[in-house]
């Protein structure tokens, strides 16, 4: 039998979590034809990988992205193919491009997702020639696809395009027949055209950009529970998923975005919530998050938790930063698009007592711990301060209000002074409950997004170095088996997607992964410009060392930090459809 591809003697993981072995893989065309305990036949075979050492899993899937614009442009979307993901999900948040024009994807993806706005404008007038989930799916097709994708459709996207984006953002409106009509009809087709499910949002800090509806949240946001309930009973009766962004502040409303997916009499609806799970700001959440989970699928549910198994680390540029969103006063600022206009807010002594009293305030659930004294000044054109919490700062400049020692340096340097800190998933322990918790599901990367905040395109690898590391220290929490069916198998048979397995007649999408290079390289900063965005500096991953080769579709596409020549230039990737 003769191979386009020969996989010698690897670490061999199937996906599904079975025993891994060393095994020889043969490819052909796109599939997997054999995994041998014997060595294969090399005669004639034009590509054999030597793997001796190293580990050969199913191409990994990202879950959570925002990619929806950059894959018009850059289809290769190469930041994640590099680290092992093969199969990329669009459309979280219930934000995607099906159907809004222009301006309205500008204003719904520019703030909450951090992309620049003129861009995403520029882009989607460019590019989009389709009216339809079907037209839009296909269009994706005619692209060189690197990774393999899925997409959900956008409830925020639906709603702008039948009611206008102005009405669809005010509380006393609510849709007309012929508009909830007409979001049932696009709903329908997606799903049809073999959609995952539909993507809807409750999370009230997310602000809208542009003109027509500024700072008002998203207009999924504005549902009303028939809205809602005749959605959710179209991917009920289809069997697809709701993914949602919850309202953290609002129990009852969480409760009810949880308990729409139990199925007593009636057919259950699969639900995924994004959660930023172990919060520093509320420590205890997290461990209502399994009990919650257990309590739903107790009821004949199908629900998971979306989490994402490193450290929830955050960068910012001055007090340009999503998690300000969630108060008040850190809303009004960012409301304000002009730099002075924003600036003389900041200096005002009234503005600065209230952002005080919302940073000294104790009560309540909240993303952000609001701690100045747990955000690292990282770079400032004065030096000084460049090591320092903005705590020490204020404790320096004779006894500041940590709040004042912000403000004062965001007046002065804008966004170039830059900062970090951890606002979740900081506790190994809890990360390592979390990775086997059957109610969790491990992504929400937010790829594609938050181009100078975060950089979890690696967070698959960081996860089996946690999981590795642990089995070498003796002290092991999982197995890499199950590790690897958690980041791969168990993901596509849960969006019903044809990936995530490595056995014979399987897609022949997979990632030879070097042990030796799990280390400290997976956790260090780098940045790369976006050709697409202005060569905007976004923030990355690199840590080559790690992956050997990345196949797609049974084509090498990505090894030793290099791209191959096909990468973005003919497509090796596929638009995968629910159900096959």
């Amino acid at each position: 039998m003769s191979y386009d591809t020969i996989i010698r003697g690897g670490r061999w993981f199937d996906g599904a979590g079975s025993p891994s072995a060393l095994r020889h893989l043969g490819l052909r065309g796109d599939r997997v034809v054999t995994v041998s305990a014997e060595p294969l036949d090399e005669t004639g075979c034009p590509n054999v990988v030597d793997a001796e050492g190293k580990w050969v899993l199913p191409g990994m899937l990202d879950i959570h992205t925002h990619y929806d614009v950059e894959v018009l442009k850059e289809p290769a979307l190469a930041e994640s193919v590099r680290h092992g993901m093969t199969t990329i999900v669009l459309g979280s948040c219930s934000l995607s491009t099906v159907h809004v024009g222009p301006t309205d994807a500008g204003d719904l993806f520019g703030r909450v997702e951090a992309i620049p706005r003129p861009h995403v404008i520029g882009t989607v007038a460019e590019v989009k020639s389709w009216s339809s989930a079907r037209e839009y799916a296909e269009a994706l097709e005619r692209l060189p696809l690197g990774p393999n994708l899925a997409a959900m459709i956008g409830h925020s996207d639906i709603r702008t395009a039948a009611m206008g984006l102005d009405r669809a953002t005010r509380k006393d409106v609510r849709p007309t027949a012929a508009e909830q009509a007409r979001m049932e009809t696009w709903l329908t087709e997606a799903l049809d055209a073999g959609f995952v499910g539909m993507s809807a949002q409750q999370l009230l800090f997310d602000k809208l950009d542009g003109e027509v509806a500024r700072s008002r949240t998203l207009p999924s946001t504005y549902a009303g529970w028939r809205e809602r309930r005749r959605l959710n009973a179209i991917l009920r009766r289809r069997g697809r998923l709701l993914q949602g962004g919850p309202d953290i502040e609002n129990p009852p409303r969480l409760l009810a975005m949880i308990f729409a997916s139990a199925g007593l009499l009636r057919r259950r609806l699969k639900t995924t919530l994004i959660s930023a799970a172990d919060l520093k700001a509320s420590p205890l959440i997290v461990y209502l998050m399994s009990g919650l989970a257990r309590a739903v699928n107790a009821l004949n549910g199908d629900f998971r938790w979306q989490h994402l198994p490193v450290p929830f680390e955050v960068y910012a540029d001055g007090i340009d930063l999503v998690i300000f969103e969630e108060f008040g006063s850190g809303a009004a600022a960012l409301h304000l698009a002009d730099q002075v206009e924003r600036n003389a807010l900041l200096r005002d002594e009234a503005y600065r007592r209230r952002f005080r009293k919302d940073y000294d305030a104790k009560f309540g659930i909240r993303v952000w711990h609001r701690d100045f004294f747990d955000a690292e000044i990282v770079d400032c054109p004065d030096g000084s301060v460049i090591g320092k919490t903005f705590g020490q700062v204020g404790v320096d400049r004779g006894g500041l209000h940590p709040v004042d020692a912000f403000l004062d340096l965001v007046v002065e340097h804008g966004a170039k002074m830059r900062w970090r800190t951890t606002i979740s998933n900081h506790r190994p322990e809890i990360l390592n409950r979390l990775s086997v918790d059957p109610g969790v599901q491990l992504g929400f990367s937010d790829a594609g997004a938050h181009l100078r905040n975060m950089a979890f395109y690696n967070f698959g690898l960081r996860f089996l170095r946690r999981v590795h590391h642990a089995e070498q220290a003796g002290a092991p929490f999982m197995t890499l088996e199950q590790a690897v069916h958690r980041l791969t198998g168990e993901l596509a048979d849960w969006y019903g997607v044809e990936a995530g397995h490595l056995r014979p007649g399987d897609r022949a999408d997979l990632v030879v992964v070097d042990p030796a290079g799990l280390d400290d390289s997976l956790d260090a900063y780098a940045e790369s410009p976006v050709a697409m965005y202005g060569n905007l500096a976004r923030m990355v991953n690199r840590n080559d060392k790690a992956v050997s080769a990345v196949f797609v579709g049974g084509q090498y596409v990505f090894g030793d930090g290099r791209p191959a020549e096909v990468l973005g230039v003919r497509r090796t990737g596929r638009f995968l459809r629910a159900g096959g």
